[in-house]
């Protein structure tokens, strides 16, 4: 298999990954956010999960590319 499609496999993979902890997220965290922190609920839950994925998928290529990188460069 080339390097480009292992590349694109994983992406897909953490991107997937990202989208079930942005569902567990939505339907378990955010309730309880609003909740405890009343002044939460003027947000809409879209916004709370489109954040919460965004830093899910930051975080998961940031481990990706630091697991990837170069051995001899650190």
């Amino acid at each position: 298999m080339s390097d480009r499609l292992k590349v694109f496999g994983i992406v897909a993979l953490l991107g997937f990954m990202a989208g079930i902890v942005a569902q567990v997220t939505i339907v378990y965290v955010v309730p309880w956010l609003i909740a405890v922190l009343p002044l939460l609920g003027g947000l809409t839950t879209f916004m709370v999960s489109g954040l919460a994925g965004a830093i899910l998928t930051v975080a998961f290529v940031s481990v990706w590319a630091y697991l990837t990188s170069n051995r001899e460069s650190r």
